[in-house]
C-alpha cells in the first residue's frame, strides 16, 4: 500500500477563507487524479439540495481553522498505516494493493474507495473528519479499517455491480457495508466494534434492529438517493445516523454463521436477497 499525505491545505485558502479557486489549484499538485471526481460529487449532491453557502463552506472554513484537530488526524493516519498491509495479512491471510490519502476533500465523505488513474485508491477526507470529530486514533482505526474492508471485498471478491433497480442498489450497498464494517471489526478483534458513534447509538440500533431492518426493506421500492434515511451523517432515521451501517454489519454477520467471509464477497445480488429475506424472517420470528 502507498500512504499519500496531502494535509497540508493552507494554499486552498485566501485569507483563511475556503477558495474553490484555490483548491482545485491544491488538489492537482497534492493528488491530480481526485479533482473531477470530488467536483462531480460535489455537483450532484447541490442538485440533491445540499447548499454550498450552509452545508459545505462552514465545513471547509472548520477544517483550516481548526489546526489542532488536523494535526491529531495526521498523527492517528500516520501510526494507523504503519505495517497496515502485515496486520491485514495476519487476520485476513492476503494483502492489499492501494493508495491510501490523506487530503481536503470537497465533502465528500471521511472515507470513500474508488478507482482513479488505473489504481485502487482510498481518500480520507480531513475536513470530514475534522467535522465529525473523528481525527484521534480510535475513530481514525474504525475509518481507515472500514474503507480497507472495501478494497478487500473488491481485490479479493466483488465489489461493483450494476443495477437496473434501485431496490437492488440500495440492497447492495447494505451487504458491501456490512462486509467493510465485519471486516473492520474482524480486524480490531472486537465484534461490537462500532466506529460510527457511541455506546448510546450502538444500544439504540440494538434495541430497534427489528423495527431498522422492516423499514429498511419496506423503503427499498421506493428509495433513492434524495430520500434514503440510512446511509451517511446527513440523514438520520428517527433521530439517529448510519443506522444502515449498524444493519449491514448485523446482516453480514448472520451470514457469516453459514458462509465464510471470503466465500460471501463473492455473493451476487439474487444471493443477497435471499440471505436478507432470511435475515428479516429470523428477526421477526425472534
Amino acid at each position: 500500500m502507498n500512504v499519500i499525505d496531502a494535509s497540508r491545505i493552507d494554499s486552498a485558502y485566501e485569507n483563511g477563507a475556503f477558495s474553490l479557486d484555490r483548491w482545485k489549484e491544491y488538489i492537482r499538485k497534492a493528488f491530480p487524479p481526485a479533482e473531477t471526481l470530488c467536483l462531480d460529487d460535489l455537483e450532484e449532491c447541490l442538485k440533491a439540495g445540499l447548499s454550498w453557502e450552509n452545508d459545505y463552506l462552514p465545513m471547509l472554513n472548520q477544517a483550516y481553522q481548526n489546526a489542532a484537530a488536523r494535526a491529531r488526524a495526521l498523527a492517528s493516519f500516520r501510526s494507523l498505516t504503519v505495517d497496515l498491509n502485515d496486520r491485514v495479512r495476519s487476520v485476513f491471510g492476503r494483502e492489499l494493493d492501494a493508495d491510501l490519502v490523506l487530503y481536503l476533500g470537497l465533502g465528500s465523505g471521511a472515507g470513500w474507495v474508488t478507482q482513479l488513474g488505473g489504481r485502487t485508491a482510498v481518500l480520507f477526507g480531513i475536513e470530514k473528519i475534522v467535522e465529525l470529530g473523528w481525527e484521534g486514533e480510535k475513530s481514525m482505526t474504525g475509518l481507515i479499517y472500514h474503507e480497507l474492508g472495501h478494497v478487500y471485498q473488491r481485490q479479493h471478491g466483488v465489489l461493483d455491480r450494476e443495477f437496473a433497480e434501485n431496490a437492488d442498489r440500495f440492497l447492495w450497498q447494505l451487504f458491501t457495508e456490512g462486509v467493510a464494517m465485519v471486516f473492520e471489526q474482524m480486524l480490531a478483534g472486537d465484534e461490537e466494534y462500532f466506529h460510527q458513534y457511541d455506546e448510546e447509538w450502538a444500544e439504540w440500533c440494538g434495541a430497534n434492529l427489528r423495527r431498522i431492518a422492516n423499514d429498511f426493506n419496506s423503503d427499498l421500492g421506493s428509495m433513492t438517493f434524495e430520500n434514503q434515511r440510512y446511509f451517511g451523517d446527513w440523514v438520520e432515521y428517527d433521530g439517529r445516523g448510519d443506522t444502515g451501517y449498524y444493519l449491514g454489519a448485523r446482516f453480514v454477520q448472520r451470514i457469516m454463521k453459514t458462509h465464510p467471509f471470503d466465500e460471501l464477497i463473492n455473493f451476487d445480488i439474487d444471493e443477497v436477497k435471499a440471505r436478507f429475506k432470511a435475515f428479516l424472517n429470523d428477526l421477526n420470528e425472534e
